[in-house]
């Protein structure tokens, strides 16, 4: 079962909240396998990678990278951010 596009919306959302100058990107996902997953529907996560541009104090551009962990019901597990 994959991400449906109102939950791929809804953590998209969350996201563009956090980081606004994502807003617009369009994610790439993943299927990851859970590990300790008791049942074979909680056995798969999903990585979902946006990719933008930000800009730091000194105005200099750097790239974002953001990643979320979600799980099979579109719940976000975690997320993480690379500049």
């Amino acid at each position: 079962m994959a991400l449906t596009s109102s939950q791929l919306n809804a953590i998209a959302e969350q996201v563009y909240r956090k980081f606004p100058e994502l807003k617009g990107s369009r994610p790439a996902v993943q299927s990851r396998n859970a590990p300790g997953a008791k049942s074979p529907e909680a056995a798969t996560n999903y990585l979902v990678t946006f990719k933008g541009n930000g800009q730091t104090a000194g105005r200099q551009l750097i790239q974002r990278v953001v990643r979320v962990t979600a799980d099979a019901r579109g719940n976000v597990i975690k997320i993480s951010t690379s500049r």
